[in-house]
């Protein structure tokens, strides 16, 4: 069983710091400057916030090294007051741990390869020749297709579906109700009506990659989707086939990707921002959230593409404004030819 609690000398043992007061504190919890109390630790990376910092009731603060004249009370001084606050919770707050076994309402095919470490749960169905590897855990209702794989210390939460011969990398967490590889929007036209063009491409996601819940990612119409390592996708994301989402990018909420985007390595794609298909997103780009982005970006940057939110009636009045923007040009342009014309000096005029 974990501990529950921690003293500051110990956190900074294990994570590394500098710890500044009183050091055999014990941390149970980390909370919020505004809402931490006696025995939870919060931290600061922004001075903007140090009103919050002098009123809370933290048993200890994480700062940076600037900031360590903010306070008196205990503090661990890092360059990165987030990133450890985070390591902290996750100290506080271990994964749960999962006995090995496979339930008996289990389904599981003869050909599928499922090592004695891996832990299925009820209604797991597993098809044909999939292959799992070391400590995999499969939660309730999850379905894997045929010649799927899975690698070690994956971890698919209850309702997960997973089609046929995608591949899944190890130390992945997926998370409820997620699609993976199911097929992309592909028809082609012909005589009036759609004709449906096989998805024959796989989705692949490699490493240490956390999808959210109800995301889908569609498998690829010739090619593979590909999701690179680390990446970290939020729930209800949508993208589409042959997508390459690029290592480390992170994606918020209710992003749509359509299909054959790539994005870039590093990339921050804020939430409802929406990707048209076959552009290509340089390393390090930043989408700003409600974003529409229809053209590639070829350097890092951020960008925005939104209008601040109005009344409806004035909206209305600038979406008008907007329409005539093609008219005013024009009319702008032939005033400039006009005034050019009146400062244009005339053929023997004395200067």
């Amino acid at each position: 069983m974990s501990k529950s609690s921690y003293s500051l000398r110990e956190i900074v043992s294990r994570l590394g710091g500098e710890l500044q007061g009183q050091d055999d504190i014990l941390i149970t919890r980390v909370a919020s400057l505004v809402n931490a109390r006696a025995g939870q630790i919060s931290f600061l990376t922004d001075s903007k916030y140090r009103a919050a910092l002098a009123a809370t009731q933290a048993s200890a603060v994480i700062l940076k090294p600037e900031h360590s004249d903010a306070t008196v009370l205990p503090r661990i001084l890092t360059d990165n007051p987030y990133a450890y606050f985070a390591k902290v919770s996750e100290l506080l707050n271990p994964a749960p741990s999962y006995e090995p076994g496979v339930a008996t309402t289990a389904s599981i095919a003869s050909s599928a390869t499922v090592p004695a470490s891996c832990t299925i749960m009820d209604h797991v169905v597993i098809g044909e020749q999939v292959v799992l590897g070391e400590h995999v855990v499969i939660q309730p209702g999850c379905v894997i297709g045929e010649g799927v794989e899975i690698g070690a210390g994956t971890v698919l939460h209850a309702n997960v579906t997973l089609y046929h011969h995608c591949v899944i990398g190890e130390r992945c967490n997926i998370f409820s109700g997620c699609v993976i590889g199911g097929d992309g929007f592909g028809y082609a036209p012909e005589h009036g009506r759609w004709v449906k063009i096989p998805q024959v491409g796989r989705v692949v996601i490699e490493n240490d990659v956390d999808i959210g819940a109800n995301t889908t990612v569609d498998r690829g119409a010739i090619d593979d989707t590909i999701i690179h390592e680390g990446c970290k996708i939020d729930n209800l994301v949508q993208i589409g086939h042959n997508c390459r989402i690029g290592a480390h990018s992170v994606i918020a909420g209710c992003v749509g990707i359509a299909g054959s985007a790539v994005l870039g390595q590093q990339c921050r794609i804020g939430g409802a921002a929406m990707i048209l298909g076959h552009l290509e997103i340089a390393d390090g780009v930043t989408v700003s959230p409600g974003s529409m982005i229809t053209r590639s970006l070829t350097k890092p940057d951020t960008y925005t593409a939104l209008m601040p939110f109005q009344s409806h009636d004035d909206w209305l009045k600038t979406a008008a404004g907007i329409r005539r923007l093609g008219e005013l040009a024009d009319r702008v342009k032939q005033l400039e030819k006009q005034l050019s014309a009146l400062q244009t000096p005339i053929s023997g005029e004395i200067k």
